[in-house]
Order: C-alpha cells, then sequence, then structure tokens
C-alpha cells in the first residue's frame, strides 16, 4: 500500500466527517463519499455534513464526574473536528453541551471542504466498495442505504440487527406562553454555555399530568410494516408514549422529574415539567427535552398543545420515528473495527452498535487514526479500556462478550459511553480519614474513574501525536 494512495470514507456524518479530519490531520489523503443532497434519507433534511438529525444536545460536559463529558475530553485532547465545532457553537444548556445544529453542521462541512489532503465526492456507493479500493471506513450511520446493507451481509452471512430510533418535535420561542413557563436549569446549574437558566419549564398540576398520560396512551401512533414489528426500541431513545405504558408514574422519574425547579409564577408545587432546550443560537428554536415520538402529526400537535405554555405552540418540526441498523459487531469486527471477513474495511459510527453523537464521532475518530497507522505501515494498540474511547471500543468489538458461542454475541444491543464499562478504580484516601458514603462515595469513585482515564489517554496519545498539516 503507497501512502500517497487516499483511503475512502463512506458517509459524511458525524463519524465519517470525524475520521476523514484524523486521517487528513496525519497528513494522508482521503476521499470522503457521501451521497447527500443528491439521495436524502428518512431522517436528514439537508445536505451538510455531520447534520444532527435528532437531539441538538451532546450531553453532560461534565470531564470529571460524567462518563460522555470524559468522552468530550479524550476526544478533544485527541484534536476532534467534532469536539471543536460543538465548542465554537455552543448554546447554554445547563450542564450539557447543546449546539447550534445548523452552525455546527456548516463548520464541519466548511472545514472538511478546504482541508487540502480531503475530497468529497457527493455520490452513492450502492454496493461493495470497488475491490481497488484497498482501505475503506464505511461510517453509513443507521440508515445505511439498502443496497449497501445488502452487501454486507452477503459478505458476512450475518443480518443486521435493527431497531427504532425516535425524533423530538421543535417549538418556535415566540410561540411559548411565558407567562406560564419560566427560565431555569435544574438546581440552576451551570454548562459550558449556560447561565444557569437555560431551559424553558412548563408546569403540569396533577390532574394536568394524569390527563397527559391518558392521551399520549389513546393517541393514535404511526402504523409499522409487517417486518418492523418484532423490531426492539433503543432503551436510550424510547419514544414518551411507549414510557407512559410502562406505567402513569414513569415520564415523573424520567424526562418529566418535577425536581430542583421553582415556579416563579405560582406558589403551589408542580406535580411534573416538561422542558425545552435551546437547539439554535437566534434563541427562535426549542427542542422539547425527551419527547421523542412515534405519535401522529395531527396527534402530536393536538396532544402536546394540552401542556401548560404550549397552548399556541407552533412546531418547527414534528417528532418522528425510523428504522436504525447496526451490526453484529462483536462477532463481526476485531479490535481495530476491521471486518474479519473482509479487513479492507473498517465500520464506524453507530452502525457500529454505539448510541449517541458523541459515542458515533469517537469511533470516527478511532477509525480514521487505526486507518492511518495501517497506511503509514505502523502497529498502534487500541486505547486502554480505562479511557471513555477505550471502554467503548471494547464494547463494540468484543468486552460485550461473556463466553462462547452465537447467543453472547446476539445479545449485543446499542451503547452510550457509561462508567459500568470501565473496569473499577478505587478512590485515593479521604485526607481527613473520614470513611465516605452514599453520594459521597459514588462522586470520588467517579472521578477516580476520570482521572485514571485523562492520564491513560495522554499516555496513548503521547507517542501517536499526529503532525498537523492544516
Amino acid at each position: 500500500m503507497a501512502t500517497n494512495d487516499p483511503i475512502h470514507i463512506i458517509g459524511g456524518g458525524l463519524a465519517g466527517s470525524e475520521a476523514a479530519w484524523q486521517i487528513a490531520q496525519s497528513g494522508l489523503p482521503v476521499i470522503l463519499h457521501e451521497m447527500r443532497p443528491a439521495r436524502m434519507t428518512e431522517a436528514h433534511k439537508s445536505g451538510g455534513l455531520a447534520e444532527l438529525v435528532c437531539s441538538n444536545s451532546f450531553r453532560s460536559d461534565d470531564a470529571a464526574a460524567n462518563a460522555v463529558g470524559l468522552l468530550h475530553e479524550e476526544m478533544r485532547r485527541a484534536g476532534s473536528l467534532i469536539m471543536t465545532a460543538a465548542d465554537i457553537h455552543k448554546l447554554p444548556a445547563g450542564g450539557a453541551l447543546a449546539v447550534d445544529r445548523d452552525g455546527f453542521s456548516a463548520e464541519v462541512t466548511e472545514r472538511i471542504r478546504t482541508h487540502p489532503l480531503v475530497t468529497c465526492e457527493r455520490n452513492e456507493i450502492s454496493g461493495m466498495p470497488p475491490e481497488d479500493w484497498d482501505s475503506v471506513i464505511v461510517a453509513t450511520g443507521p440508515l445505511t442505504s439498502p443496497a449497501l446493507s445488502a452487501a454486507i451481509q452477503s459478505l458476512t452471512g450475518e443480518d443486521a440487527l435493527a431497531f427504532f430510533d425516535a425524533i423530538a418535535p421543535i417549538v418556535h420561542h415566540e410561540t411559548i406562553d411565558m407567562d406560564v413557563c419560566w427560565r431555569q436549569s435544574r438546581y440552576d446549574k451551570l454548562g459550558p454555555a449556560g447561565t444557569g437558566a437555560d431551559y424553558i419549564n412548563c408546569p403540569l398540576s396533577r390532574d394536568d399530568y394524569y390527563a397527559f398520560i391518558a392521551a399520549l396512551i389513546a393517541g393514535e401512533k404511526t402504523d409499522f410494516k409487517e417486518w418492523e414489528s418484532s423490531t426492539p426500541y433503543f432503551e436510550g431513545c424510547l419514544p414518551i408514549e411507549v414510557m407512559a405504558e410502562r406505567g402513569p408514574e414513569t415520564l415523573r422519574f424520567g424526562p418529566m422529574k418535577p425536581v430542583g425547579l421553582t415556579n416563579p409564577h405560582r406558589a403551589e408545587p408542580h406535580y411534573a415539567v416538561v422542558q425545552l432546550r435551546q437547539d439554535n443560537a437566534l434563541g427562535t428554536l426549542w427542542n422539547m427535552v425527551g419527547f421523542q415520538t412515534k405519535l401522529k402529526y395531527g396527534e402530536q400537535s393536538r396532544i402536546f398543545r394540552t401542556i401548560p405554555g404550549l397552548q399556541k405552540a407552533e412546531f418547527a418540526r414534528l417528532g418522528g420515528l425510523h428504522r436504525n441498523t447496526f451490526l453484529n459487531s462483536p462477532k463481526l469486527l476485531d479490535p481495530q473495527l476491521r471486518l474479519n471477513a473482509a479487513p479492507r474495511l473498517r465500520f464506524a459510527g453507530q452502525v457500529t452498535g454505539v448510541e449517541g453523537y458523541v459515542e458515533s464521532a469517537a469511533i470516527g475518530l478511532l477509525a480514521g487514526r487505526f486507518a492511518a497507522a495501517e497506511r503509514r505501515g505502523d502497529a498502534i494498540p487500541p486505547p486502554q479500556p480505562t479511557t471513555a474511547l477505550g471502554a467503548l471500543l471494547g464494547h463494540i468489538t468484543g468486552g460485550h462478550l461473556s463466553g462462547e458461542g452465537e447467543g453472547h454475541a446476539r445479545s449485543f444491543q446499542p451503547m452510550n459511553v457509561n462508567f459500568g464499562l470501565f473496569p473499577p478504580a478505587e478512590p485515593a484516601p479521604n485526607p481527613g480519614g473520614k470513611r465516605l458514603k452514599g453520594q459521597e462515595k459514588a462522586l470520588a469513585r467517579k472521578r477516580a474513574l476520570t482521572s485514571r482515564a485523562l492520564r491513560d489517554i495522554d499516555a496513548w496519545l503521547s507517542p501517536l501525536a499526529l503532525q498537523q498539516t492544516a
């Protein structure tokens, strides 16, 4: 393999864009193939690279005590394009990192477009990549085209697993009644771009809440096609009406929990709260947090306008539902993200069985670095499983398996990064000699995990420092 031969990447989402950036920053040429806008998907709205099709939140940015915040920091230290663009276009969101989705996509698109070692070709790869492409990263996401899915299935002999993912509605700010609603983050928490008043809160009384639950359960839902009827939901992105069906109190302990908030308009305590998070830099669009749904459009407008403060709401986008697919990665991929049946192919992003924007980009980052090292004739190990990057990689390439046999691989499901994927770490002894209990002990354990992870990721990155070419 000549180092001047380009590495090909199929898919210009978060994972593909990150992989292209990592390869190009190492000084190697890359061709990024993106079929949009010539061929759109059922979830995308534009031809921009790294378009955010669901929430605009990258979730917690707390690198000291939260696994996804730790992943943010590890990626920043690795020169991540996705994290750079997110930090430039961040919005107020309490302790979370939320972004202006249009500005974020435009930033990624422009940086990829102007990089001297990246060629972006707007074409669909409608089957197995040509044989003379000796290094390919498939980052086609959960909406991989049917032709490419069929080619992969034919090659591997494995059926891709599948699950449904749901999208939350977005509301025009000017149509929210601020005489009923108020601005506040839970516990007044500050975040990357926040003030402690980063969410709009809609209060529900006990009667409001139970009437809303009844309406959700009775509302007309999107019908499944016959071949979709056995497809499971991903637990981290359940439609709100599915949560409601699990029990009338479920939502009060989920996205509608009433804790940490004080209504300045009324002394009476609220029984539940609907939160909206800013979705664009202008502050004109607000996302209904946790309100992904499969209700039909007419039902969404009718039912969501029963929420106090949203009686006159106008929706910039209503919720939706689409079928995602992912590989049986523990069986099909090696620790370098190569397909066992065809090692010239690597996979990255949600198609590998990670869930979440940042997790998808993280696997793109690793795939890009692995492919670049291989092209240069180097051999780099995966990051330590004590790091967020290594723990996530371990989950999808073998750490999930607890023994031999088909049954273990078949239980593989999409996963967000979380501390349950990390080897345990004991906190340092308390200097005062006081024995920690409860929340203090849990926080100390998390901080032990994150401090160890950052030491280990720095060690992994140090000998791999990429020559910055742009």
